[in-house]
């Protein structure tokens, strides 16, 4: 279980202090219930996603996480950049992980990850692309209770978003996924409730399809 309550965020800019991007959210996210987001570009979306995983902290309010979560998907910001894919994808397994299981972890990161010689090069050198398919593939070796996604069955070529979807549903027969796409068709098929994210609201939805519905809707306003 997942409580978000009374959750606000802003942003500190060069110019002061930025217009609430999120304003006193509370959900409850039930166990074994995967989510879909859906709302605007800029709605906040990726920014509720950072605060559930904790890699990024509410101005206001507060999450717990009675379970364990993932970080994001795709969320290339726990990469070091002057490491190579190996050392970043080591460096993680030994905080998350037990020593003895990091040769085994290592070889499902690079199988996964498809990134060929460049696992073995700075994450610095890397497209946009390749840091989401390592991201993912770090994120693949650890059993979570939640993984959160930020549009990572975008990326890669269509053989790697295949591989993606399909671990995605081997992951629904074990834990649950709170995702963001833009692709109406992914969040319906990995996802049974809908969470719409507007004016910095946002509205609970038991089905996905309703949380798109109104999300649609909002353009015709």
């Amino acid at each position: 279980m997942i409580i978000i309550d009374n959750v606000s965020k802003r942003y500190r800019t060069e110019h002061g202090t930025s217009d609430w991007v999120l304003k006193d959210i509370s959900l409850v996210i039930p166990p074994r219930l995967s989510v879909g987001l859906v709302g605007r570009n800029g709605a906040g979306k990726s920014t509720l996603l950072r605060i559930i995983a904790g890699v990024d902290e509410p101005t206001r309010g507060e999450v717990r996480r009675l379970c364990r979560v993932s970080w994001p998907m795709g969320y290339g910001g726990g990469l070091l950049g002057r490491l190579t894919g190996r050392q970043n994808a080591k460096f993680i397994c030994r905080i998350h992980g037990e020593e003895r299981d990091i040769p085994e972890r290592l070889a499902r990161i690079e199988a996964f990850a498809e990134i060929g010689k460049s696992f073995d090069e700075p994450t610095n050198t890397y497209s946009s692309g390749m840091r989401s398919r390592l991201q993912f593939a770090i994120s693949l070796a650890f059993d979570f209770d939640v993984y959160i996604s930020d549009e990572v069955t975008a990326a890669g070529d269509a053989s790697f978003r295949n591989k993606a979807a399909q671990a995605f549903r081997h992951q629904a027969n074990t834990a649950s996924i709170i995702m963001v796409s833009h692709d109406t068709t992914v969040l319906r098929r990995f996802c049974k409730a809908g969470i719409w994210i507007h004016n910095g609201q946002a509205y609970w939805f038991d089905n996905v399809n309703d949380a798109i519905r109104c999300y649609r809707g909002s353009f015709k306003q």
